[in-house]
């Protein structure tokens, strides 16, 4: 086991971490939580777009992956199998946020094209529009308009940059799967912002639109 160890070879992967905490060592499960707490934390934060509900989305998760940590079969990484959970945690939050929520989707769209439209009139030069809060608000207004099975597979793929395997390992989808549901969200998400950034109006694609504010939304 890892308790009080001083590791001479570098630090343990993390299948020997699991197999450690599965008998006892509670050092190892705390080298795991250090280990992947940002990383979930991005992906809970993707999904919440909310620091409390993201931090407290993690919390969850840990404890779940503790609690049940001996029917972890090692079949998939730890990591896949733990933002597994915490994608489910975060998804649960905002569903419960979504169902107290008093404003509805249409006012939503009404404020956020009404914003469009002071971005446009306010800032001429379209490297203005696609840069900071405006274009992270751009993509997360386009985001809330998707179901939850596609906006978590185009978050998975396009901003935390999974691949399309570790993606449907994830989600427990099959690969052909992940790959319809990332191009329907592409195309929905293209289509919320092209009322901004089509040519004729910004200079830019609402391709290349999309691109640009997942850089955006990745480096939030």
């Amino acid at each position: 086991m890892l308790k009080n160890a001083h590791f001479e070879f570098g630090m343990p992967d993390d299948v020997t971490l699991v197999r450690s905490a599965k008998e006892g060592d509670m050092a190892a499960f705390e080298e795991l939580v250090n280990r992947h707490t940002d990383m979930i934390l991005r992906v809970a934060m993707h999904i919440t777009n909310s620091r409390e509900d993201a931090e407290e989305a993690v919390q969850d998760a840990f404890l779940k992956a503790f609690q049940h940590l001996q029917r972890f079969e090692e079949r998939a990484r730890f990591s896949t199998w733990l933002t597994r959970i915490v994608i489910n945690e975060a998804l649960m939050k905002l569903r419960r946020r979504q169902r107290t929520r008093t404003v509805s989707i249409d006012n939503e769209a009404e404020e956020f094209r009404s914003l469009g439209d002071e971005i446009v009139d306010g800032r001429p030069n379209p490297e203005e529009i696609y840069r900071g809060t405006q274009l992270r608000l751009a993509l997360h207004s386009g985001l809330t308009s998707l179901s939850d099975k596609y906006r978590v597979v185009f978050l998975m793929r396009d901003v935390e940059g999974f691949s399309t395997i570790d993606t449907a390992e994830m989600l427990e989808l099959s690969v052909p799967s992940v790959k319809s549901r990332l191009v329907r969200a592409r195309l929905k998400l293209r289509e919320c912002l092209s009322p901004y950034f089509e040519h004729g109006k910004t200079g830019t694609s609402s391709s290349l639109a999309l691109d640009q504010a997942s850089d955006e939304l990745r480096a939030s």
